[in-house]
């Protein structure tokens, strides 16, 4: 369980006001100790993430966040980043203090949540400290089912438990990285490069995600260097149903790969996995759009060590900018952080993802498009710079077709 990705994992944002009782519910629901309780209000500052098992729903993720009545302007800025963490929740649960009561805090909150249709789970904490609650007029006045429970005496937990499995999204991914490409017995070849950038004595995330997605599929793999590929498809009996490469890899790799065979990268994978492949498509029309002087936003969705050849801050750019023909401003951010005033920028370029959950990804280019704002992913970028993306979009007949109008 605890090697599940986070990103793989129902992602359950506890929320309420400080002092309501979050933390303890953690404690509570995880039967462990992995949330800092406390009487003095404000204790949780920055959003927490803890890994779990949520039965019968499966590997979860529960966020901890900081109280939504927050004051001053260290508080404000708490407030904001419990705000930020619904574009990554696939599931809220509300906590009420009936010694509190609702206020606008809740209501305000309830209301941004059921806006990015969210579902919500209510619950009703302290339940040991009051001798009665007025369990209907709460749940008048936040027009919401409440759960009453007590967190530090554990009763109501188990009927909680079973209302958030309810409640919880039964398909927050695409349930395939590959495996709808192919079938049993199909021979897949995966392009590897090694180079200064690759992770030593291991294989990047979409790389051992498409793996086991072949595998499960009851496929076959071929996992070589772009280095050896072309020796490597001379000695397989028959020909491979198709080949993924890394993105960087892209013009070498379709030089050797016959055209009768199909080719795409892993990026583009994640591009419909982790988002909305259809969306990248089209925000290819935004690359030839720019003009030099504008504004590209880079976003990636993990921190990782930078080199002299990084994808994000240096190979990307100067892409774009040879494709352009002039210089751009570019920004970068990475992990969590997105930018609230993104209408600044002429166009978005999103990592594949691997590192977030599809919600997150989904908001980004929902927030995006709103704003016509044209997004593109890493591996259709790097595609259609070399001139590629039609032979890359082949295994995908909506998108490809999207491409050809």
């Amino acid at each position: 369980m605890q090697k599940t990705p986070q990103a793989n994992r129902v992602h359950i944002a506890i929320l309420g006001r400080r002092n309501a009782g979050k933390s303890s519910l953690i404690n509570a629901l995880t039967n462990q100790e992995l949330a800092v309780v406390s009487d003095v209000a404000g204790t949780t500052t920055d959003p927490v993430y803890k890994s779990m098992e949520l039965l019968p729903l499966g590997p979860v993720t529960m966020i901890d966040t900081a109280g939504i009545d927050d004051t001053g302007e260290l508080g404000k800025l708490r407030v904001k980043k419990t705000k930020e963490v619904l574009s990554r929740t696939d599931l809220a649960v509300l906590v009420v203090d009936p010694e509190q009561g609702v206020a606008d805090y809740e209501k305000e909150l309830l209301q941004e949540v059921e806006d990015r249709e969210i579902p919500v789970v209510g619950v009703i904490n302290k339940a040991d400290k009051l001798d009665k609650i007025d369990k209907k007029e709460l749940m008048k006045e936040l027009g919401l089912k409440l759960i009453t429970v007590s967190a530090t005496e554990e009763t109501g937990i188990e009927k909680l438990k079973k209302e958030i499995v309810f409640a919880a999204p039964t398909e927050f991914e695409e349930p395939h990285i590959i495996g709808d490409l192919i079938n049993p017995q199909d021979t897949v070849v995966l392009v590897v490069p090694i180079d200064s950038a690759a992770p030593k004595g291991r294989l990047i995330l979409p790389q051992m995600q498409t793996l086991r997605d072949v595998l499960d599929s009851d496929a076959q793999a071929m996992v070589v260097k772009d280095t050896e590929l072309e020796e490597a498809l001379t000695e397989l009996k028959s020909e491979p149903e198709i080949v993924v490469t890394d993105s960087q890899a892209f013009n070498g790799v379709s030089a050797d790969v016959p055209e009768e065979i199909k080719l795409t990268g892993f990026s583009i994978l994640f591009a419909r996995y982790k988002g909305d492949l259809e969306i990248y498509t089209k925000g290819v029309k935004g690359i030839e759009a720019l003009n030099p002087g504008d504004k590209v936003l880079v976003a990636e969705s993990c921190t990782h060590h930078r080199t002299a050849e990084d994808i994000g801050t240096v190979k990307i750019p100067n892409w774009i900018e040879d494709f352009v023909g002039g210089e751009l401003e570019f920004d970068h951010v990475a992990g969590r952080e997105f930018p609230n005033n993104i209408e600044q920028y002429d166009l978005i370029v999103q990592c594949g993802g691997c590192m977030t959950n599809r919600k997150e990804i989904l908001y980004r280019l929902k927030k995006a498009n709103s704003l016509n704002i044209p997004v593109i992913n890493y591996g259709m970028l790097i595609a259609h710079v070399h001139g590629i993306l039609d032979r890359a979009l082949a295994p995908f007949p909506t998108a490809k077709e999207i491409w050809e109008e």
